[in-house]
């Protein structure tokens, strides 16, 4: 008997807990009139709802509401509570936008409890289909060199129409509307890119983009993006390296901060070790640091160690970043650049060409000018012969 009232409590008491969301007595509505408007932000949408008609006059429980949305770049759902009818929010407008609504009711009328509503109100927006078929652009992306200045180019997809022209609008919180690319890159006579300043986009906070156009054979199909400027970083390359030899055989690689805006504290570096070996096979190890310089083991073995470092931000600074291009690469011991010199051969080949060159142009020239004085000389000699028979003439 004592065995049965053990297993018959657990079963009555979890027989409360399920049945309890219906001790209120209160069956909740979902909200109405759910809307999502399209203010022109390029993908933040406001969505706007009603409370449902049977609670606009309750006055003893507190109304809230848990909104829930579709997020395409985290591939889950996000959910919102919030007692507010309105909240706004980033999608991807290629893809449908998918938004639905719960009811809340806490407070006297509900004996405390936090009841929700089992429906919920749904809607779901499909992306815009207009555009001519395959004219989306490609391979949109934006890099932001030494956070000086921000460069965003596009493919242009052999699909689209001759004499297209290609528009990118960009907007943040900070404009009241979206606004067009302050100067566009042109290759090819069409537009690839658009260059913005360090002053043009603010950081740490989502700025949105659409590329779209017009074309002869109708509008092109719009891209739309999404992203913060400090996550497109690239930093300069490491500039000049050196080399230390150390005690204990061991060698200290030393490099300087690349040019630009970049703050020092928010670089990491990338180290690249290639060591040649005596039977000339190349290895090669990579190592990681926050500091401006590296100490590594030289194996005597090896015939020539070489070093180039890279950069990028690092995970405190930012969520990703680009890599830096590689430094040239510095090598222990250093390879000297040895001229190869003349064969003495060709030395007196060439010495022997210029003398007969410098003969020829002397013989040539006097000649000539022996020439030129005979004919001068015979000229007068005839006019004075000439002068001479006129004066006996006369005489």
């Amino acid at each position: 008997m004592g065995m049965k009232r053990s297993v018959t409590y657990p079963v009555t008491l979890m027989l409360l807990l399920i049945t309890c969301k219906d001790c209120t007595g209160f069956n909740v509505d979902p909200p109405e009139d759910l809307v999502i408007l399209d203010p022109g932000h390029l993908g933040r949408l406001d969505v706007t709802w009603r409370p449902p008609a049977s609670l606009i006059n309750m006055t003893e429980c507190t109304i809230r509401y848990q909104l829930e949305y579709y997020n395409t770049n985290k591939d889950s759902w996000t959910a919102i509570r919030t007692p507010w009818r309105s909240y706004n929010a980033q999608f991807d407008l290629m893809k449908d936008v998918r938004v639905r609504v719960y009811t809340l009711l806490n407070g006297p009328c509900t004996n405390g409890t936090l009841v929700k509503s089992v429906s919920y109100t749904e809607l779901v927006q499909k992306p815009s289909n207009k555009g001519v078929v395959g004219s989306r652009v490609k391979d949109f992306i934006c890099v932001f060199y030494s956070m000086e200045n921000m460069e965003c180019k596009w493919g242009r997809n052999p699909k689209i129409p001759d004499s297209s022209q290609q528009n990118l609008y960009f907007w943040h919180k900070d404009l009241e509307r979206a606004e067009e690319c302050p100067k566009y890159i042109i290759s090819g006579g069409v537009r690839s890119g658009c260059n913005f300043t360090k002053n043009d986009l603010p950081h740490f906070t989502d700025i949105n983009f659409c590329l779209n156009g017009s074309s002869p054979d109708g509008p092109l199909k719009p891209t739309f993006t999404s992203l913060q400027v400090q996550n497109q970083v690239k930093p300069g390359a490491p500039q000049k390296l050196h080399l230390l030899r150390g005690p204990d055989k061991q060698l200290e690689i030393q490099w300087e901060s690349p040019v630009g805006s970049v703050p020092e504290h928010c670089l990491e570096w990338e180290v690249e070790h290639s060591q040649e070996g005596p039977d000339g096979k190349i290895t090669t190890h990579k190592s990681l640091t926050t500091e401006r310089s590296l100490t590594l083991p030289l194996n005597p073995d090896n015939e020539r160690n070489c070093f180039k470092v890279r950069s990028k931000l690092h995970q405190y600074c930012v969520d990703k970043s680009f890599c830096s291009e590689w430094s040239r690469p510095t090598c222990h011991p250093e390879m000297k650049e040895v001229r190869p010199k003349p064969e003495w051969d060709m030395v007196r080949v060439y010495v022997y060409i210029a003398v007969a060159i410098t003969a020829t142009l002397v013989l040539t020239l006097g000649l000539g000018t022996m020439l030129k004085l005979r004919t001068s000389r015979q000229a007068k000699k005839r006019d004075s012969v000439t002068c001479l028979s006129e004066v006996q003439l006369l005489q």
